[in-house]
């Protein structure tokens, strides 16, 4: 699952070693801490997540559902402050916006 916050971008996956926890994987230094603030994160630049954390399943849950609980804006991506974040967001948005008029038939996907 990926999960784009307007201060974190994260992958969550389950943790084959662990079922009754999960990956938490992030591409940006101190994502991960910004949304679960105990995380003890690892750090490896042979993957394509660079940090990473193992969690319980309750503890992402809870933490995820107070952060949507919190939602006080009409906008998302007025709310992504940081420049290259919101840039890439906003590429995001462009290429889901192009799937959902291939989906209607009214354009083709391309790479």
């Amino acid at each position: 699952m990926w999960i784009c916050l307007n201060d974190a971008f994260l992958s969550i996956v389950t943790d084959t070693a662990n079922p009754d926890r999960l990956l938490v994987r992030a591409r940006g230094r101190g994502d991960i801490e910004r949304v679960f603030t105990d995380a003890l994160v690892s750090e490896n630049t042979g993957t394509d997540y660079r940090y990473r954390t193992r969690l319980p399943r309750a503890t992402v849950a809870s933490t995820l559902s107070a952060r949507i609980a919190d939602i006080d804006y009409p906008n998302f991506k007025a709310t992504v402050t940081e420049t290259e974040r919101h840039a890439a967001y906003s590429r995001l948005w462009g290429v889901m916006y192009r799937l959902l008029k291939f989906e209607l038939g009214t354009e083709e996907m391309s790479p």
